[in-house]
């Protein structure tokens, strides 16, 4: 009997219309396009409109999913969505994709909270649902509006983020598709990175993120050192292995550490923070979308999807496209 693998049959990704560069940030606090470029190499990212919400953005990058894997929304039977900003605190926002995209056969829907990692964890979820034989067809969606809980007067982290949704649909197969994932989190760092207000701690109080900047960016470096040889090692690869690294964007600082570990040329790594920004869950979907799209990424390559987030959690997926 053949295994059962998990493949990624189609990607999708949406943009809200949204822009707001570093110039228009200029006018709102103190800060230059050129500081800003410098630490983080974002120069714009995108904002939802007033009255649209996460799984607004999560339905078109799914529809555009479904649309490359050549699949109707009820051939699905399996979401998992990765989010730190719901529409409400329930339902999930899965089910409320689940109703917009019209599917009715009660599939399983549920939303995943590790931030940034989410995506990572959602994958992992998704496939160990389609490998164990419980599904055979699954949407995994990351998917954020992150600017509705950010403070523009807090000039240390405003300038990150960045609203979006990306989607990959999973299809069970013989052939090889996600190879491992590794996923980790420690909960011990809870001041470094966290939303101030809203949940019950905090009814009624305005939810903005706050962030220690230098001890994020210090734990974030270390923990995808670590994964990146955790995963090498599991699958007894080389580094020259790897066609493509596909990393989250949260600042090119931190993907430039990772693609030195790796000993790869910038040039085989999807960067999207500069016109994304940091769309933490969303992150990684997008940029393996805007790979895939614009033809750098090809079928029968292999990936290294990683990301660190809020947790703090952190994780890999290896991937043959």
């Amino acid at each position: 009997m053949s295994l059962i693998n998990a493949r990624i049959l189609g990607t999708g990704s949406y943009l809200p219309e949204g822009l707001l560069t570093n110039a228009d940030l200029e006018q709102r606090i103190e800060t230059t396009d050129a500081w800003i470029v410098e630490r983080t190499g974002i120069r714009e990212r995108h904002v939802a409109a007033e009255g649209q919400f996460t799984s607004d953005l999560a339905v078109e990058a799914a529809k555009a999913a479904l649309l490359s894997a050549n699949m109707d929304a009820n051939d699905i039977k399996l979401i998992v969505l990765a989010t730190t900003t719901p529409d409400r605190v329930f339902p999930s926002v899965a089910c409320l994709v689940q109703g917009k995209l019209g599917i009715t056969n009660g599939c399983p829907a549920m939303d995943v909270q590790a931030v940034c990692s989410g995506f990572i964890y959602a994958l992992s979820t998704a496939n160990a649902f389609i490998r164990s034989g419980q599904v055979k067809t699954a949407l995994v969606i990351g998917a954020e509006t992150l600017t509705r809980i950010t403070d523009y007067n807090d000039r240390g982290n405003c300038m990150l983020w960045g609203d979006g949704a990306g989607a990959v649909v999973l299809g069970a197969s013989e052939e090889e598709g996600i190879i491992s994932t590794h996923l980790h989190a420690d909960g011990r760092h809870e001041e470094m990175l966290y939303v101030e207000g809203g949940g019950t701690r905090g009814i009624g109080e305005p939810a903005y993120m706050r962030m220690q900047g230098n001890g994020v960016f210090k734990m974030a470096v270390n923990t995808l050192d670590a994964i990146v040889d955790e995963t090498l090692a599991a699958n007894e690869l080389q580094k020259s292995d790897l066609d493509w690294l596909v990393p989250h964007q949260a600042n090119k600082r931190i993907i430039d550490a990772t693609a030195r570990k790796l000993d790869m040329s910038m040039d085989r790594v999807i960067l999207t923070v500069g016109e994304h920004g940091n769309t933490s869950a969303a992150s990684v979907p997008l940029a393996l979308d805007t790979g895939v799209k614009d033809g750098r990424i090809k079928r029968g390559e292999l990936i290294l999807m990683e990301a660190f987030g809020g947790g703090f959690t952190w994780g890999s997926a290896l991937v043959r496209f």
